[in-house]
């Protein structure tokens, strides 16, 4: 699992991005959320990462303290 935090989140249009504590910036869908949260900016998260069809994509995202 990845740790970052959210750093851009469309609600309307179901994307984002989170800036993982690697440096790297993950692309994320929000079927890739785990149900029951919602996520805002700044949020810290947890993460598993796949190769997506436009670089590395978050999967699995959930809350942390």
């Amino acid at each position: 699992m990845e740790n970052g935090k959210i750093k851009f989140y469309n609600k309307e249009k179901k994307f984002g991005f989170i800036a993982g504590d690697d440096g790297k910036d993950y692309f994320f869908h929000a079927t890739g959320i785990a149900a029951d949260i919602y996520v805002v900016d700044g949020d810290k998260v947890e993460f598993k990462t796949v190769e997506g069809d436009r670089g590395p994509k978050a999967i699995e995202i959930s809350q942390i303290d």
